[in-house]
C-alpha cells in the first residue's frame, strides 16, 4: 500500500500541527543603525524601511522594536571621525558606546548585541590596522579586544566580532574576563564570506574599502571545511554563539555548522538578500510577505537558531497578525 501523505496536508488546522519548523519572535536580531548629530531619522535608500537614528531617536525605535515583539538588536555606528587605527571604535563617548548605554536606559530587558569591528571607524574601510596594503592581523587584534571591552563597560550584553581576523575570540573573551567581565558573551562571525552580497550595506554603514578587497580574510565563497575549521577554533577560543554569513546562499554552511557542533548557531540574512527581495516585490514580480516567510523558515530549517535580518520587524508582526 502506497502512503498518503496528503492526509496531513488536507487543512490549516493539520498542516500547523505537524509543522516541523515554526518561526518566533525570539528567533530574531534587528539591526540597528546609529549616526551622530541630533534628531535624525533617516531611510537607508539602499534598505527600504530601515534607518539611521541619533542618539536622541532612539526612544522611537525601541518603541517600534517593542511593539512588534522583537527582543534583540545589534548595533553598527556610523561616527563623524575616522582615522587610520579606528579610534572612535573604541572611545568612551563613541556612538556605539553611547548607543549601548541609551538603549539600557530606555529598555533594560532589550538584548544588546554589538557588532565588533573597525571597516566603519577606519579611514581606509579595512578591517583592521595596516602594514603597507596588508591588514596586520596580530596588530589588529589589540584593537578588536579594546573596542569589545569599550561595548561591554558600556553595558552591552554580547558582542559579536566580525572582523575575521585570526586569534580574535580569544583575545576578546580573556581581556573581557581580566576586566570582570565574564558574563559578557560572544557571538563569532565564524563563517563570514567574502560576498557579493554586503553592498547595501557598506553604503548604509559607510564602510567599503577604499582600496583593494577582503579577501585576505573574509573566507573564500567555494570553500565548507574550511569553514568548519574556522567555527572549530572559534569555539575553542570561546565562543559561545556561531555564525554563518550570508544565510541563504551558504544554507549548506549552515546545516553542515548545526550538524557537527553543539553551540547555538546564527545566520546573517544579509542586506543583499534584502534587498533582491525588496526590489521583486517593488517591481510586483513576488509576494514579499510570502517570500519572507519562505526564506526565514528555511534558514532556521536548516539549522540557526537565531537570524539577524532587516526584515525582523516585518516578521514578528506578521507572526502576531497570524495568530489573532
Amino acid at each position: 500500500m502506497f502512503r498518503r501523505h496528503r492526509r496531513l496536508r488536507k487543512n490549516p488546522i493539520i498542516r500547523d500541527m505537524v509543522r516541523e519548523t515554526v518561526l518566533n519572535p525570539s528567533d530574531f536580531i534587528y539591526p540597528l543603525f546609529v549616526v551622530e548629530g541630533e534628531n535624525i531619522k533617516e531611510e537607508i535608500s539602499s534598505l527600504d524601511n530601515n534607518y539611521h537614528y541619533s542618539i536622541d531617536r532612539l526612544p522611537e525605535a525601541v518603541k517600534e522594536i517593542k511593539d512588534a515583539g522583537v527582543k534583540s538588536v545589534i548595533l553598527f555606528g556610523i561616527p563623524d571621525h575616522k582615522d587610520e587605527v579606528a579610534t572612535s571604535a573604541f572611545e568612551e563617548n563613541g556612538i556605539i558606546q553611547k548607543a549601548v548605554r541609551k538603549l539600557k536606559e530606555l529598555d533594560s530587558e532589550l538584548y544588546v548585541i554589538t557588532d565588533v569591528c573597525m571597516c566603519e571607524y577606519t579611514s581606509h574601510g579595512h578591517c583592521g590596522i595596516l602594514n603597507g596594503h596588508e591588514v596586520d592581523n596580530d596588530e589588529t587584534l589589540k584593537y578588536i579586544a579594546k573596542i569589545a571591552l569599550s561595548h561591554a563597560q558600556a553595558g552591552a550584553d554580547m558582542v559579536a566580532p566580525s572582523d575575521m581576523m585570526d586569534g580574535r575570540v580569544e583575545a576578546i573573551r580573556n581581556i573581557l574576563d581580566e576586566n570582570g567581565f565574564k558574563n559578557v558573551a560572544i557571538m563569532a562571525y565564524s563563517a563570514k564570506y567574502c560576498s557579493a552580497f554586503y553592498g547595501p550595506f557598506r553604503d548604509a554603514a559607510d564602510s567599503a574599502p577604499k582600496f583593494g578587497d577582503r579577501k585576505g580574510y573574509q573566507m573564500d565563497p567555494a570553500n565548507v571545511r574550511e569553514a568548519m575549521l574556522e567555527i572549530e577554533d572559534d569555539i575553542k577560543e570561546g565562543a559561545d554563539i556561531i555564525m554563518v554569513k550570508p544565510a541563504l546562499p551558504y544554507l549548506d554552511v549552515v546545516r553542515l555548522a548545526r550538524d557537527k557542533f553543539d553551540l547555538p548557531v546564527a545566520a546573517y540574512n544579509v542586506s543583499g538578500e534584502f534587498a533582491m527581495v525588496k526590489a521583486a516585490a517593488k517591481a510586483g514580480l513576488i509576494d514579499e510577505k510570502a517570500i519572507v516567510k519562505e526564506m526565514l523558515t528555511c534558514i532556521k530549517r536548516a539549522g540557526a537558531g537565531m537570524i539577524i535580518t532587516y526584515y525582523a520587524l516585518d516578521i514578528c508582526r506578521w507572526i502576531k497578525e497570524d495568530f489573532k
